[in-house]
């Protein structure tokens, strides 16, 4: 799962960008408005952290425009206003949710698993498909009742598949998902994290569709 942070302040965007690598996801961090509308242009991303203070243009700016281009990403705002009317004016802007600074980041985290559910119509916290249960809160994959040790590309691998259940993904759309800016990615990375899936899980757990990509058929 790949995150967009947009958040001028080092020391908390830091933090929050270690926070969310721990967790297994890839993040991207930009420090103002108009470095997040370009990001945005390029897609490929599962939710965005907006800040509302930003230099150059304004969070609500880049969320309303984000809305007007028909985008539906899931956008959690974090914000040091802590007055009624700028929370409304947030979700009336567009926003999916929103944190008060200062915040934890176990509920920042939370909250961000709780929008990737809900954009991807998968309710349920843990997702059990297929004979496989993988639990985003604690990071814990089982397989037929067995504790699965994962690294955290091969988790976010996962996940990412289990959340597209019957949809075939791309290597491409897979790397988006892995990989943030800057990161090296080996030409066959993703079908070598495939292989190590495979061993793990059964052969036939994740279907290989020729000429496309990846997916793991529903139940």
């Amino acid at each position: 799962m790949r995150i967009l942070l947009v958040e001028d302040d080092a020391l908390l965007g830091d933090g929050v960008e270690a926070g969310l690598k721990q967790a297994a996801y890839a993040v991207d961090w930009v420090h103002d408005g108009v470095a997040a509308e370009l990001a945005l242009r390029n897609g490929g991303y599962d939710a965005v952290i907006l800040d509302l203070g930003l230099p150059r243009k304004s969070g609500l700016e880049v969320l309303a425009q984000l809305r007007r281009a028909g985008n539906r990403i899931p956008v959690l705002i974090l914000t040091a206003r802590d007055t009624v009317n700028d929370r409304i004016k947030g979700l009336d802007a567009g926003a999916d949710d929103y944190l008060v600074k200062p915040f934890d980041l176990h509920e920042l985290t939370a909250r961000v698993r709780a929008l990737i559910r809900r954009a991807h119509d998968a309710p349920a916290p843990v997702l059990r498909i297929a004979g496989i249960e993988l639990d985003p809160a604690t990071r814990t994959v089982r397989h037929d009742d067995k504790l699965l040790d994962l690294p955290a590309r091969e988790f976010g691998l996962l996940h990412a598949l289990l959340l597209n259940a019957g949809r075939v993904l791309t290597r491409e759309q897979l790397g988006d998902a892995l990989y943030g800016w800057g990161e090296e990615v080996e030409s066959n990375a993703i079908d070598v994290h495939i292989h190590h899936l495979r061993r793990k899980l059964a052969p036939d757990a994740i279907r290989t569709v020729r000429g496309v990509g990846y997916m793991i058929a529903k139940d």
